[in-house]
């Protein structure tokens, strides 16, 4: 017989590599066959609720890192939360309206613009829906798991006609009004955008100082020779000034250059006389901003008046303290020309081209930012320009198409924040956040919107449901609007556009604003963040599975401006509270330099790609091992990096299923109270981290749980405990209570922390479960580890962290020995300490196989003095000495027993009791190496 036939050598069939791209797929059909997650709802069905409400990514090409970062963080969540003792469903949603897909229609050489709408509209939703398609597979093939037989589609009938009814709510309780403002217009997309949808780069502009002869000077100023003096980064909106703002609070000087008087902002005198290079100048008057209210000035281009106004928004950190103002190209212009009592004035079509109302026939046709040539070369025939030059500054620019947009004035649909604002402000503080300033982000960007504009002159979207009466009066009433939401609940939006008005309008109605009877219907589509922010009644309202308001909205941070904002202002318009208790946001995924992740740069990462190389679980750890709260770098290092971090839990999880393979835990189990001292050290240690990792995932803090559980795996588990568990498991009695304790603990810390890292692994769990012998058939259907109570924790903890200390002396003592060629393995070393006072009494207290813990031949806790060349360490003096004797082929220990006993002459005395024991026939057959 050979000696290892006499070890308890652990097998397992389970593999050191997970080949993971073909396993998960494997994995995740048994799923959806088994549906388990419906499996999970059924056990979980009259428990308390979690409901996570997805925010809809649009329904665009396949998804990046930063979707992967956000469905796992939502899976890790929703599958902890099932698993903890919720019922939580989680449907997925898809934004599908809007101008990216026209966008690409016209790639593929579509002209909206030639084509009966109805029949564009059907082209829009057969893109939006294969691009769902596409993208539902990237996201299962991640391992989210979800109600994908039943996603939730902003162009899906039902939804659509709970938008409408969001929409009449809020008009009925007198938030939506029609006017004529600035909004942002992005000519490129000839439409309107929502704040939400403008995003910064920087542009090169022109920068020009204009003077503005006084027509009017109410007595104050001289009518000859003097100049209102303006400073404007946008030449051409001088065409169309209507007057000059000032700021009733500040001082102006009147100075004297050579033979004119310019006015400017006192406080601005010294930086623009550096930048017009007056070295001569002199101030000979002063006046307050009040003193100029209602002045007149000469328009510097044209015969008509611009009118001087009082208005705070004028400031003195650049400019001269006097604004050019435009009421049709700024929402500051708008307000104080609004006051003044002059008209809104904003002769530009919707591709940025002047119209014929502008003043000057040479601009009518041209495009706004070719003007500005002309209108500075005009300006300076006129004598009127005192300098022109360039500059770089961060400006808006259109976040589809990434050109410039413009402050527009134009016709359109509002939503009034103004009237529903301090109650939008209230419902913010009742919402929790992570991270915390969220808050006040939020909070501090409601507190500074103006009016929403709700609607969009484009094709591909849900009709503002507004129809016209004979004198272009809006008719909307709640009998209106619940018809057309029950004819778009049947056959969809495209009714708008396959329907008269009179067939949509309910039966018989009728208006004194229409004696004929004849309406027509609005063109515009509404804002498709409208769209999205409507779901918190399209969805978690409407579906009797989920329930309103939800738990969690869980989003990047650019949504505080996007879903967070529009979903909070239509509910709190519609219902007066917050659609969401909690909202966790996430930072943006960077490379590894900090550099946002173009094509261009060539250094995007596809998930699909790492998936094919390395699986799906790779992906999960890493969103697992990042503060997603802040932004987040990834690259091929990083992964590869995530990678070894997955092997190192795998082959953990192996060693310990391979020790456990003869193990039944409802035979074998040794309760707590009969363990050895540091098994019950370990099964303390396993529970505290259990509590923490518990406590992590409640407060989304799956970087914790990484952290926590890794350094268990490496420090507690592998370095430690495993390390010195082989003279246990192999050595030891096969059903003796020192292995089968040490195995319990082992067995329980697989179970444990197999449960404890399903919701970030759930593939490899799963595969790690079937090896375990426990009652349910997949892991996800078992429930999180409970928390237990131990009465000897405390001290025990005390005593064994007192132990650890003197252990890293020992560890120590023995590189030193190694280092000098003592020794070379540490069961070559006999080794004698000398403790101090303190650590004698843990030792004792502890009683502990030491020598074994420490992994040594020999070890002596000495009484008395240490000899002189003892190594003095912190908890003891410590002598290492090669330990004398022959190694035992079977516990590879330095013994000086080895053939006292006669019968198996090859081993030590401990191994030959243990053999004879188990192996009776080795004493017949006799050992061999």
């Amino acid at each position: 017989m050979r000696v290892k036939d006499t070890l308890n050598l652990g097998k397992t069939k389970f593999k050191m590599r997970g080949n993971l791209p073909v396993r998960e797929a494997e994995w995740q059909k048994d799923w959806e066959e088994n549906k388990l997650y419906e499996q999970r709802l059924k056990l979980n069905e009259g428990k308390p609720r979690f409901d996570l409400h997805d925010g809809p990514p649009f329904a665009n090409g396949n998804i990046h890192m930063g979707h992967a970062m956000n469905k796992i963080s939502k899976d890790i969540i929703v599958r902890y939360k099932n698993m903890d003792g919720y019922y939580a469903p989680y449907v997925p949603g898809w934004d599908t309206h809007g101008l990216p897909i026209e966008q690409q229609l016209a790639k593929q050489g579509i002209d909206r613009k030639t084509m009966d709408r109805a029949e564009y509209r059907k082209l829009c939703e057969e893109f939006a829906r294969k691009e769902i398609k596409k993208q539902m597979a990237d996201f299962k093939r991640l391992g989210v798991m979800g109600d994908w037989d039943h996603p939730y589609i902003t162009l899906q009938p039902e939804y659509e006609a709970e938008e409408i009814r969001v929409f009449g709510k809020m008009y009925e309780n007198g938030y939506i009004y029609k006017g004529k403002k600035p909004v942002y217009w992005s000519p490129s997309s000839e439409s309107t955008l929502a704040e939400a949808e403008v995003e910064y780069h920087d542009i090169k502009s022109p920068s020009i100082y204009v003077a503005f002869p006084v027509k009017d000077g109410k007595g104050i100023l001289d009518d000859k020779d003097t100049y209102f003096l303006i400073w404007t980064t946008t030449p051409w909106t001088i065409p169309t000034n209507q007057g000059i703002t000032v700021n009733p609070r500040f001082d102006y000087s009147v100075v004297q250059v050579g033979d004119k008087r310019y006015v400017v902002g006192t406080d601005r005198l010294e930086a623009v006389a550096k930048d017009l290079d007056w070295t001569d100048y002199e101030v000979v008057q002063h006046m307050q901003g009040t003193d100029m209210d209602r002045m007149v000035a000469k328009h510097p281009l044209y015969d008509q008046d611009s009118l001087v106004m009082n208005a705070l928004h004028v400031t003195s950190s650049d400019g001269t303290g006097l604004v050019h103002t435009a009421s049709g190209f700024g929402e500051d212009d708008y307000n104080v020309s609004q006051k003044y009592g002059l008209p809104v004035f904003s002769p530009m079509d919707n591709k940025g081209c002047f119209t014929s109302e502008v003043p000057d026939p040479d601009l009518v046709g041209m495009f706004y930012d070719d003007a500005n040539k002309v209108v500075s070369d005009k300006l300076e025939k006129s004598g009127n320009l005192l300098k022109l030059s360039f500059f770089t500054h961060s400006y808006p620019h259109d976040w589809r198409t990434k050109k410039p947009v413009i402050y527009r004035a134009t016709t359109q649909w509002f939503a009034s924040i103004k009237k529903c604002r301090d109650q939008i402000l209230e419902q913010i503080d009742k919402v929790n956040f992570t991270p915390s300033w969220g808050k006040l982000r939020l909070h501090n960007m409601i507190k500074d919107r103006g009016d929403w504009v709700i609607s969009r002159q484009r094709a591909w979207g849900v009709p503002l449901p507004i129809f016209y009466a004979e004198d272009d009066t809006p008719i909307v009433t709640p009998e209106t609007i619940e018809h057309i939401a029950q004819i778009f609940a049947k056959e969809g939006s495209n009714a708008w556009y396959t329907h008269s008005a009179e067939e949509l309008l309910p039966e018989g109605f009728t208006s004194e604003h229409s004696p004929n009877g004849k309406f027509r219907k609005e063109t515009d589509i509404l804002d498709v963040w409208f769209d999205s922010g409507s779901s918190h009644q399209a969805v978690m309202a409407h579906r009797e599975d989920l329930r309103f308001p939800a738990d969690l909205y869980l989003e990047g941070s650019d949504q505080y401006r996007g879903w967070f904002n529009s979903s909070l202002i239509t509910s709190v318009a519609t219902t007066g509270q917050a659609p969401y208790k909690e909202i966790l946001s996430q930072g943006f995924v960077l490379d590894d330099k900090g550099h946002k992740m173009s094509k261009s740069l060539g250094n995007v990462i596809s998930p699909n790609d790492v998936i094919k190389q390395m699986g799906a679980e790779i992906i999960r750890l890493w969103v697992a091992s990042v503060d997603t709260t802040s932004d987040v770098a990834v690259s091929q290092d990083i992964l590869r990096q995530t990678s070894e971090g997955y092997r190192k839990i795998r082959n953990t999880f192996r060693y310990m299923l391979a020790n456990t393979t003869d193990f039944d835990p409802s035979s074998n189990r040794v309760a707590y109270e009969d363990m050895n001292s540091i098994d019950q050290y370990m099964e303390v240690k396993l529970n505290d981290l259990i509590k923490e990792c518990l406590d992590s995932y409640d407060h989304y803090d799956f970087n914790s749980v990484y952290k926590k559980v890794f350094a268990f795996i490496s420090n507690d588990l592998s370095a430690f405990y495993l390390d010195f568990a082989k003279d246990v498991l192999y050595i030891e009695s096969e059903d003796g209570l020192a292995r089968r304790s040490m195995q319990t603990v082992i067995y329980d810390a697989a179970v444990k922390l197999a449960k404890i890292l399903t919701p970030i692994l759930p593939h490899t769990m799963e595969e790690i479960w079937s090896f375990l012998k426990e009652p349910e058939d997949y892991i996800q259907l078992a429930n999180m580890p409970e928390v237990e109570e131990f009465a000897n924790h405390d001290a025990l903890l005390d005593n064994w962290t007192h132990f650890m200390h003197l252990r890293d002396d020992v560890l120590k003592a023995l590189e030193e020995a190694r280092d000098k060629k003592l020794i070379g393995k540490s069961f070559e070393a006999a080794v004698t300490i000398y403790p101090t006072a303190e650590t004698k009494a843990v030792l004792d207290e502890l009683d502990a196989d030491f020598r074994q813990i420490l992994i040594v031949s020999k070890l002596v806790i000495a009484d008395g003095e240490a000899p002189a060349d003892a190594e003095q360490l912190p908890n003891a003096a410590i002598v290492v000495e090669h330990a004398a004797g022959e190694a035992c082929p079977r516990c590879r220990m330095i013994r000086t027993d080895i053939g006292s006993d006669t019968d198996l002459p090859l081993l030590c005395g401990r191994c030959a009791a243990i053999v004879k024991e188990d192996h009776p026939e080795a004493v017949q057959e006799g050992l061999e190496e």
